[in-house]
């Protein structure tokens, strides 16, 4: 069969650290194997033909606006999937099983990015989208049977943030390249419509990571490859690595950004307005569902079926007795 001529690429092709997909701890639902593809490819195609995947393109990364460049869910997970990739193949590890993981990792963001998070988890008591992206894996999709994904793609998903440590190379890495892609595109962003200038970027982050957004991606991946490589070569444990100065860089990237960015005026702004309107909806649904199916909901809706639905709730229509 096709798939057993893939399965035994791997064996030959990948390294010793990389999760083999022979090597699975399977799935819950045992299910026959398909001819062609492997148990990783599989769950990937499951993840891009899934409802909720095609939903990312209408959900906020960090910005509501009508500037038509910005990044959505989508296209980060895309940067993502590529990102990752590319390290993956570098230090030869299961592409299939990256791909999967980072095209899964964001299915359960909510409407308006973090600050729809944010207000959802002050409703509830809890709630967070990486635990929502495998709630919808294992229960939400396919009309609440689930994905029935393998064990180590549910686990990359649900430790891709937080401080969970995924089970797999692929899994570490996925959750440190999801950082330097966020990082380093909503730095494109911001530049685009204003919120920062040139001259507003620290001269210590030009001088070790380029001026440019490609220059600055490179600089990161071509460090983790490069400082993963030696260090397992050395005989560490298995982890991705980076030099302590670019770790160093990426958190200090990471807190100006937050500064300056994430909870600047712009941003607090748009999530005084991402807030009401998630809180409406929460009251609302809540009149019908409990507070999980609310919740289930509102992280279900793009930006802007979520304010389609505040508009018919609190503005009065025109023409209607």
């Amino acid at each position: 069969m096709i798939r057993e001529i893939s399965e035994e690429h791997e064996r030959k092709r990948l390294s010793i650290y990389a999760q083999l997909s022979v090597e699975s701890r399977g799935r819950d639902k045992n299910e026959s194997e398909c001819a062609i593809r492997t148990s990783y490819q599989r769950d990937r195609d499951r993840i891009i033909h899934c409802e909720s995947f095609r939903k990312l393109k209408g959900k906020t990364q960090v910005f509501i606006s009508h500037y038509e460049n910005f990044r959505t869910r989508l296209t980060h997970t895309l940067e993502l999937s590529q990102i990752a990739r590319t390290i993956a193949r570098a230090l030869r590890l299961n592409e299939d099983l990256i791909e999967a993981i980072a095209l899964g990792h964001d299915l359960g963001h909510t409407c308006f990015g973090h600050s729809g998070e944010e207000v959802l988890n002050d409703l509830t008591g809890h709630f967070a989208h990486n635990e929502q992206s495998l709630r919808v894996v294992d229960h939400l999709e396919s009309n609440g049977k689930g994905l029935n994904l393998t064990y180590e793609v549910r686990d990359g998903i649900l430790n891709h943030t937080g401080k969970g440590i995924p089970v797999t190379m692929e899994g570490k890495l996925v959750k440190i390249a999801d950082r330097i892609t966020y990082l380093c595109h909503d730095i494109q962003d911001s530049l685009a419509v204003g919120i920062l200038s040139e001259n507003d970027i620290p001269d210590r982050f030009n001088k070790i990571l380029g001026i440019s957004h490609s220059q600055r991606v490179n600089a990161f991946v071509q460090d983790m490859i490069m400082e993963t490589s030696n260090r397992l070569e050395n005989g560490e444990p298995l982890q991705i690595y980076q030099s302590e100065k670019m770790a160093e860089t990426m958190m200090d990237l990471r807190t100006f950004m937050f500064r300056e960015v994430y909870n600047g005026v712009v941003c607090m702004k748009e999530k005084e307005k991402a807030s009401l309107i998630v809180e409406h909806l929460f009251e609302h649904y809540r009149s019908y569902f409990s507070a999980q199916q609310a919740a289930d909901k509102i992280a279900g809706c793009t930006d802007q079926f979520a304010i389609n639905i505040f508009k018919e709730l609190v503005i009065p229509q025109p023409g209607l007795k």
